[in-house]
């Protein structure tokens, strides 16, 4: 009879012991899942503030443009 109680009991330790593995495997994933999600956001962020320096550049010259023209246009009315 107590055989079978250690049948059982080795039954239930192999499958905590396997469920247990692969659980690990699936943190290991994670984990690496993760890591990748941070780089992607670090890269993200990246060319965000590489487009908000860009439009900030684009703006800037779109304003000097303006006061060119306005500038042509005051002239041409002068004439």
């Amino acid at each position: 009879m107590s055989f079978e109680v250690f049948e059982k009991l080795e039954a239930k330790v192999q499958q905590a012991i396997d469920t247990i593995t692969l659980l690990q495997m699936e943190i290991e994933e994670l984990k690496e899942q993760k890591e990748n999600l941070s780089q992607q956001v670090q890269q993200a962020a990246g060319s965000t503030d590489a487009l908000v320096r860009e439009n900030q550049q684009l703006k800037e010259e779109q304003h000097v443009w303006q006061e060119r023209l306005r500038a042509l246009l005051g002239k041409m009315e002068e004439v």
